[in-house]
């Protein structure tokens, strides 16, 4: 006996609409992609500039355990050392900035921290300076070792 034709499918067999829809198309995987990249664009330079913010903190310190090294040093000899004379490392804590004793005199010191590796791409404040002179303590910050960045680039710099 022959089976009768019937016009309609049960419930059980897929239809071609509910395979063509089971999964992402070409178009809204490109469009997904696309949004992803729009966004990215957008929020990596604000995530750069947060990160050499963050960075910043480890030549502060280093400068910071610097000065304190240099006082240290003279209570005892009358004078500021150069860097040999600290014993101190030639880098900072994690490795963003190189340090160096830029002058030394009986009353104070220049200290310099420059970016190195990833950080320096911070161009307005690629180099960091504490000048001590006697009781006065200055905060200098610019792209080059002139240290000429303007008050208020400078206290973003040190963030003061």
């Amino acid at each position: 006996m022959r089976r009768p034709f019937r016009a309609t499918r049960s419930a059980e067999e897929p239809t071609m609409n509910a395979r063509s829809n089971a999964g992402f198309t070409l178009i809204e995987t490109m469009c997904t992609v696309a949004i992803a990249g729009i966004l990215s664009s957008v929020a990596y330079p604000g995530f750069t500039k947060l990160l050499n913010k963050a960075r910043r903190a480890d030549a502060k310190v280093a400068l910071m355990n610097m000065h304190l090294a240099q006082e240290r040093y003279r209570s005892d000899h009358l004078n500021y050392a150069s860097m040999s004379d600290l014993g101190i490392a030639a880098s900072s804590p994690a490795k963003h900035y190189t340090l160096s004793v830029e002058s030394t005199t009986d009353t104070g010191f220049k200290a310099q921290a420059v970016a190195a590796g990833p950080q320096a791409s911070d161009a307005n404040c690629r180099h960091l300076q504490v000048s001590v002179d006697g009781l006065a303590v200055t905060y200098q910050s610019g792209s080059d070792a002139t240290v000429s960045n303007s008050a208020e680039v400078n206290k973003q710099c040190w963030g003061l």
